[in-house]
């Protein structure tokens, strides 16, 4: 071989051995089985390596169901939907996203094969659609060993069939803090989540459909979620980035510290937020009030299973507790976290058959960092 064409091919080969090294970076496994199965995507590095190794192991389950929601959601609601609807809901929110959040985008768009601009119209969905949803964070006193525990039902369309796309994704960053997103393939923001530093996240949807058009020019909670995992290390620094935020629409917000054991609720209604701690007297849910607990079920009867717990709640109770709670018919999600040990317990819908109904899988993310 002469020197030109071996200079080609010892380029060539150290081409490859880098991309191999990038592949080997993300890494896809998965917990429980059978029907429980669900996948667990661990990826690493920068925010566009991230998302490039996320859409390359997991390109058929996401290019599927991105296109499947996309073409669901506009049949059934072909005037809110609309490619324009959401092409100029994205628009809107884009200067307030975290450019990490953009990056990765651009990286699930190379490794998946999918156009930037459908994706960027996928996570437009959640601005403009409904949720409706609950949560529980317990605490001290509350539990029987004062570790933090915390609830996430995620109630919202069956018909979508988000679970039928289940993901838990691990990240690793570069920068930041390493955080889990339990989620659904191709989608990277966050209902509902977890990071190394003991921070848990949940979230209603306040916002009726009479409220629409929505005002859009600011971050979305799902984007923001994920600025939190990245960097709140307690819950001050995780209620500051909610303060500091330009949000829209109307949410409440249930924010855990596992390592500190203190929890808040929030009432987000954009401009404004109302923050409670436990046992306030000016809590919405007053008189039925806890001391170590804060709650939003919505009216669905949470009051009573918690005042009988109290002081025993464990992750069994806590995932008992969950279960009287969310949208029967609507449950799509469940999660129950023990922010002290940073583990969880996940269930997602089978088909039709809610969230709630279904075995929790039990996830260490302790297993998954290095």
């Amino acid at each position: 071989m002469n020197s030109r064409l071996f200079a080609v091919a010892l380029v060539t080969i150290i081409s490859l051995a880098l991309t191999a090294t990038a592949h080997a970076d993300g890494k896809l496994t998965s917990v429980g089985s059978g029907k429980d199965k669900i996948p667990v995507l661990v990826v690493k590095g920068t925010p566009y390596e991230m998302g490039r190794q996320q859409g390359e192991l997991i390109k058929p389950q996401a290019t599927e169901f991105i296109s499947h929601i996309l073409k669901s959601i506009q049949a059934a609601d072909s005037e809110r939907f609309t490619d324009r609807a959401l092409d100029e809901a994205w628009a809107a929110s884009a200067e307030h996203t975290d450019p990490r959040f953009q990056e990765e985008l651009k990286g699930l768009a190379a490794g998946s094969g999918l156009s930037l601009k459908l994706l960027q119209r996928a996570h437009a969905i959640p601005m403009i659609a409904d949720y409706s949803c609950s949560s529980i964070s317990a605490w001290g006193k509350a539990t029987k060993d004062g570790h933090l525990y915390q609830t996430r039902n995620l109630d919202w369309e069956m018909g979508l069939r988000a679970q039928e796309f289940p993901l838990i994704v691990v990240y690793i960053p570069d920068e930041g803090i390493p955080h889990v997103n339990i989620t659904f393939a191709g989608c990277i923001g966050s209902n509902t989540g977890m990071n190394a530093a003991g921070i848990v996240l949940s979230e209603m949807g306040d916002s009726p459909s009479s409220d629409y058009p929505f005002d859009f020019n600011g971050v979305h909670f799902t984007t923001l979620f994920r600025n939190v995992l990245y960097d709140a290390n307690g819950l001050d620094e995780a209620v500051d980035i909610f303060k500091n935020a330009k949000r829209t629409k109307k949410y409440h917000y249930v924010v855990g510290d596992g390592k500190n054991g203190r929890a808040v609720k929030m009432l987000a209604h954009a401009p404004n937020l109302v923050i409670w701690e436990d046992n306030d007297a000016t809590d919405e849910m007053a008189p039925r009030i806890f001391k170590d607990i804060v709650y939003q079920d919505e009216g669905r009867g949470a009051f009573q299973p918690l005042k009988k717990a109290y002081g025993n709640i464990g992750s069994q109770e806590m995932i008992d507790l969950a279960c009287k709670i969310p949208i029967k018919g609507a449950n799509v999600l469940d999660v129950v976290y023990d922010a002290t040990a940073l583990e969880f317990w996940v269930a997602y819908a089978e088909k039709d058959e809610d969230a709630y109904k279904r075995p929790f899988v039990h996830v260490k993310l302790k297993d998954y960092l290095d």
